[in-house]
Formats: structure tokens, C-alpha cells, sequence
């Protein structure tokens, strides 16, 4: 309805609850929907078989051993999600400054990849392209000797890892690292070793927020970054024009797809993005948005089930083609129910 027919129809010729009174008029005329297909599912992988472990600061989420992550993503295809979003738990053991561990094609993630293909082919896989899971000082590049991550010397990783990813069959790598450059890098190295339909999902706009600590103890990230932070590559929370920046370099690079995170606090970044470049918009729904809401449904404050689709429900309001959440496989319950 446009500003003019507004001004033109005024009350009582008309009454907008009367469209509201029954639940068959409020479905006719509602404006965004959700459905599984929106979602996708981040899990979480560690190496082993049959292991499982609880992340204390996300109730209800576990990490897996590639087995149990096999069933756990049988479950959400059935559901009708058409993605995950795969992230590692590498072994202290394996990680170190050069982060060489992310490319290795015998790695957790190549052979978790490889599995889930396996078995479930009909199911996207996308993949982290970043190097905090591998880096014994848990910053997501290499570093020099006063702790700045170096820009190019990091981009020439990632590339190694997201070619990594793709040999190994992932459908979509998702360079989450902020690095200048990386995207156009990422799609000259797939282009030229012919992983030409590797689609790249770009964290385009990465906020260094506040939200994250909770993924970052579900990966094991937080001890090894200490109290340092991540403010010299990721986006300045108050910005919004400089997303809008990101976002078309990314695209001119070669990203099919982009990012924002974190989610709800960020909303009028996807409504921006959507509306200037009209390009397929993913939001992630982070890790400190589940724990808060999960908190408040334990303590019997929320409604979990009311406020899991509501916020859902705002992201894709806002213009996100997908979203992100660990709420993924509930919600695909609530909506299939």
C-alpha cells in the first residue's frame, strides 16, 4: 500500500483489524513467510567416533563426531532444511601459528564433508573458510610479531583451504575470515583448479560483536585468543554505510552470495544490502542470540517457541534469503507441526 492510498483511505472506510479478526484473513495477507527451506543448520564437528559434547554456553547444542553428525543431518533433511554449515573442534594438537592444519585434505573437515556427501548427497554442505579454529592464537589469519594479522599472507591461506574444501565436495565455502581481497582470490584459485560451481558465500559484513563468545567456546577458540580481539579486520558495530562497501567489493570479486553477522542488532544492515544490490542475503542468527534466548525460555521468561519464529520471522522481513540459526532443526519442527 503506497503512501498515497494511505492518505486517501482514512477511517472508518478503513478499519485494518478487519483483516485481523480471523486466522484465515491473517495467513491471505501476510506479508513474509518462513519455512524450513529458509534455514540453515551450523553444526559443529569434532574428530573420533561415536563422541558427543554438550557446549555449556548453548544449551541444547553439541559437538559430534562425524558418525553421530551423519544421523543428527539425516534428521534436518527430513525436516526440510537444505543446508548446514560445518564447523570445526581441531585438536589443540593440530594447531599452530601457520594454521597449515586447515588444508590439509586428510583433516577433519575434508573427511566430514566427504561423509555427509556420502550419505546425503541431496544436502548442502558449506564450509568455513577461516583459520581461528586452526591458529594457536585463535585470531583468523597469521600474525606478525606484534600480533597484527597480516592481510595477504592470510588471503594466500585461506585459498589453500577453500580449494581444500571443494576438492573434499563442498557445495558452498564461506570465507569468514574479513580479510581485503580474499573473495577474488578464492574465485580465481577455483576457477582455475575447475571447481567452477563451488559457490562462495561471503561473510560480507562481519561485525566485531559482542554476540560470538558462545561459538567461540563451542569450537575452541576462546582460550587461545585470550582477551585479545578481532577489531583490526572485523566491522566497526557503528558503521552501516562501510557494509554497503564490503558488500560490493565482495560481489565484484566474485562472491555469489552474501553475509551479515551477527543477526537481529544488524537488521537494517540486511534491509540495505537487500534493497541496494537485490543479491541473494544470508543473516546469521549468532551464537549470544541463541544463548540469550534460551536462557529466558529456561528460566520461563520467553516463550521459546513464540519468540524462535519471531525473530526468524524478523529476519526474513528484514530481506534475508537464508538464515543462519542453531535454532534451525527446532524451528523446522514448530513449522512442520
Amino acid at each position: 500500500m503506497t503512501e498515497a492510498c494511505v492518505g486517501e483511505r482514512s477511517y472508518p472506510a478503513s478499519r485494518l483489524r478487519r483483516l485481523r479478526r480471523h486466522g484465515f484473513l491473517r495467513e491471505l495477507v501476510r506479508e513474509t513467510r518462513l519455512a524450513p527451506a529458509d534455514l540453515i543448520y551450523p553444526v559443529f564437528v569434532l574428530d573420533g567416533s561415536g563422541r558427543r559434547e554438550l557446549v555449556a554456553s548453548m544449551p541444547g547444542v553439541e559437538r559430534r563426531s562425524i558418525d553421530l553428525l551423519i544421523e543428527h543431518a539425516r534428521a534436518a533433511a527430513e525436516l526440510g532444511i537444505p543446508a548446514l554449515a560445518l564447523f570445526p573442534v581441531i585438536d589443540p594438537a593440530l594447531k599452530s601459528a601457520a594454521a597449515a592444519e586447515a588444508w590439509n585434505p586428510d583433516g577433519l573437515v575434508p573427511r566430514a564433508v566427504q561423509a555427509l556427501k556420502s550419505a546425503l548427497p541431496q544436502l548442502g554442505v558449506i564450509t568455513d573458510v577461516a583459520l581461528d579454529p586452526y591458529t594457536s592464537h585463535g585470531q583468523d589469519g597469521l600474525i606478525d610479531d606484534v600480533g597484527y594479522v597480516q592481510n595477504d599472507l592470510t588471503v594466500s591461506a585461506l585459498v589453500r583451504q577453500a580449494v581444500c574444501h571443494a576438492r573434499a565436495g563442498a557445495d558452498v565455502v564461506a570465507p569468514s575470515d574479513m580479510m581485503d581481497g580474499r573473495i577474488g582470490a578464492i574465485r580465481k584459485a577455483l576457477e582455475r583448479e575447475g571447481l567452477v560451481n563451488t559457490a562462495i558465500l561471503a561473510y560480507s559484513a562481519k561485525y566485531a560483536s559482542a554476540f560470538y563468545g558462545p561459538f567461540r567456546d563451542a569450537v575452541g577458540s576462546a582460550a587461545s585468543l585470550g582477551g585479545a580481539g578481532k577489531h583490526s579486520y572485523q566491522m566497526d558495530c557503528a558503521n552501516g554505510d562501510e557494509a554497503l562497501h564490503e558488500v560490493a567489493l565482495d560481489l565484484a570479486e566474485g562472491a555469489d552470495m552474501v553475509m551479515i553477522k551477527p543477526g537481529l542488532p544488524y537488521l537494517d544492515i540486511v534491509r540495505r544490502v537487500k534493497k541496494r544490490f537485490g543479491v541473494p542475503t544470508f543473516v546469521y542468527q549468532v551464537s549470544g542470540e541463541y544463548a540469550m534466548l534460551k536462557a529466558a525460555a529456561q528460566n520461563g521468561w520467553l516463550d521459546e517457541r513464540a519468540v524462535v519464529l519471531e525473530t526468524l520471522l524478523a529476519c526474513r522481513r528484514a530481506g534475508a534469503d537464508g538464515i543462519l540459526s542453531y535454532f534451525a532443526l527446532d524451528a523446522a519442527r514448530y513449522l512442520s507441526g
